[in-house]
């Protein structure tokens, strides 16, 4: 009986210790490297919960029990610590950078490739930050009035990539997608250009710590540490 009673006080110290992040979608691409190296030096089992910045953020706001969230902007982790609902100040943990993709075009030199496609695939702009940035970039080079019937919207930035994959004929992806295992066979200049970054606001990516749990506020100081400052960079994002 006492070694069940020791067995069950165990497991349930594991089980409190889990951690329930919330990640923007352009952070699925990046995010198990980040919970590998963060799990070099603890052992807590962490569950990773998709989605757009603006839609988790809802979930969050009625009672979702995540621990931490990663956003693609600083609005929402701002807006949660305004009311309350994260329990540190939040702070810029990348800076992201959009990308054009296609699998259909032979010469991808700049944005302005847009005019010659039939559909453009971007995220949703209503809730997803990269949506946001996508439409900027696209209205600032000039190009919405004769491209708006194009869009494609997807749900999240992730999405938008999987479109490109399946209908669209260019997406404004996020540039770390193209630094997944997976996608490392695209090379610039003939799958991808980088979108000038003049023609968009800058993506400052905010995390937010939603409880103070032990687990919570060692991933949230972990990264703003250099080893995950490494992983991000390598992934295509900025972390000045």
């Amino acid at each position: 009986m006492k070694k069940l009673f020791l067995l069950f006080l165990f497991s349930s110290v594991l089980f409190a210790s889990d951690l329930k992040i919330a990640v923007a979608s352009n952070v699925s691409f990046v995010i198990k490297a980040l919970i590998q190296e963060y799990n070099t030096s603890h052992s807590h089992r962490v569950k990773v919960i998709l989605g757009s910045s603006g839609k988790l953020t809802a979930l969050i706001r009625n009672g979702a029990p995540y621990d931490l969230f990663l956003s693609a902007n600083m609005k929402y982790p701002n807006a949660l610590y305004k009311d309350k609902l994260s329990v540190k100040k939040p702070f810029v943990y990348a800076k992201g950078k959009l990308a054009l993709f296609s699998l259909r075009q032979k010469q991808l030199q700049n944005i302005t490739v847009l005019n010659d496609v039939k559909s453009i695939a971007i995220a949703n702009p209503k809730t997803a930050p990269y949506g946001i940035a996508a439409l900027e970039a696209i209205t600032n080079a000039g190009l919405l009035k004769n491209n708006q019937s194009k869009f494609i919207y997807a749900e999240n930035v992730s999405q938008t990539l999987q479109y490109v994959f399946v209908a669209a004929d260019v997406g404004l992806i996020a540039k770390s997608s193209l630094y997944a295992p997976k996608m490392k066979k695209f090379k610039i200049n003939k799958y991808y250009v980088n979108i000038d970054e003049s023609l968009y606001s800058p993506i400052m990516q905010g995390i937010a710590a939603l409880n103070e749990k032990k687990s919570t506020l060692l991933f949230y100081d972990f990264m703003s540490s250099e080893k995950a400052k490494k992983i991000l960079v390598q992934y295509g994002y900025s972390v000045e």
